[in-house]
This record gives structure tokens, sequence and C-alpha cells, in this order.
């Protein structure tokens, strides 16, 4: 039998980063790991990102202060003679989510796309969702913000916490 308050938190890692952006500010991932834990007592932070091996000094990084890995094999290809990197690693973060829906309690689920929408209405109808954490209030799709309810908060407010300075 698990233990009762078990929170994990399942992070669109390219969603996030590039909405922070947007919204003018640079997020420090210690302080976001640190900020899960003090906020929403999450346990296991699963982050979902494309793999390019000469970023592996930040992803030791990621690793050292608590984050879980999952990576996406990238593609990279030349389009109207610009360099595109895709890599998007949404089949993989609803798929790791029901691999581990038995080992908590409840999940945070960290992003602005709509295509999570689905995910967000099943753990919300089983009653395993804690919170969705949208970068961004303006950003956010609107089926995102419907399937969470009253179960989603915006990083717009938390740029003192969590930025990198």
């Amino acid at each position: 039998m698990k233990k009762p308050g078990i929170i994990y938190a399942f992070i669109d890692s390219q969603n996030v980063n590039l909405s922070i952006r947007e919204l003018g500010w640079e997020l420090d991932f210690r302080k976001f790991r640190r900020y899960l834990t003090d906020k929403y007592r999450v346990s296991k932070a699963f982050l979902f990102l494309g793999f390019l091996p000469q970023y592996q000094k930040m992803y030791d990084f990621l690793t050292d202060i608590g984050f879980i890995l999952v990576f996406k094999d990238v593609v990279e290809y030349n389009a109207n003679r610009e360099r595109i990197i895709k890599g998007n690693c949404d089949a993989e973060l609803v798929l790791q989510s029901m691999i581990e829906i038995d080992h908590y309690d409840a999940c945070l689920v960290s992003t602005n796309d709509g295509d999570f929408a689905c995910l967000v209405k099943y753990l919300y109808e089983q009653n395993k969702l804690r919170v969705v954490l949208a970068p961004s209030r303006e950003k956010c799709s609107a089926l995102l913000k419907k399937a969470a309810r009253e179960k989603i908060q915006f990083m717009n407010d938390l740029r003192r916490k969590l930025e990198r300075i």
C-alpha cells in the first residue's frame, strides 16, 4: 500500500522554458525544483526534454538538483535555410504519468500545451490531479484551462521566486 500524500510532477520542459522566456525572464531550475518541493510537496519531478549530446553538463546539473530526466531523441533538419531541432515529448509525458499513476496520490502537470487537456481531464476525473502549473496565463491553452478547472495556477506572478539572476 502506498503512503498518503505522494505528489509527482510531470514537466513539459521545452514548453515551460520557452513560455517563461516569452514573459521576459529565465527560469532558475534549482529554484523551481525547490519551489515544487516546498509548495506542492513534490517527491519526484519528471522533466521531459529532447536529447542533444552537447548539453550533457546541463543534464547532469538537472539530475543533481533532483529532476528525473526523460529524454526523446531529436530530429534535426533544415527548412528555409533555418536549422530546426524537433524533440516533442508529449507522448512520453503522457505515458510516464500513466506508468507512474499507481505510485502517486496526486500529480502536478506543468505546461501551457492544450495537447495535454485529455490527460489533465482524465487525472482530474480520477482525483489524481493536484494542479496544472501553467507558465503563462495569456498563452495557456483554453482546452487546458477547461480540463483543469479550478486546479490551474500560473507562473506569471512567480518571477521574483523563480527567476534566474
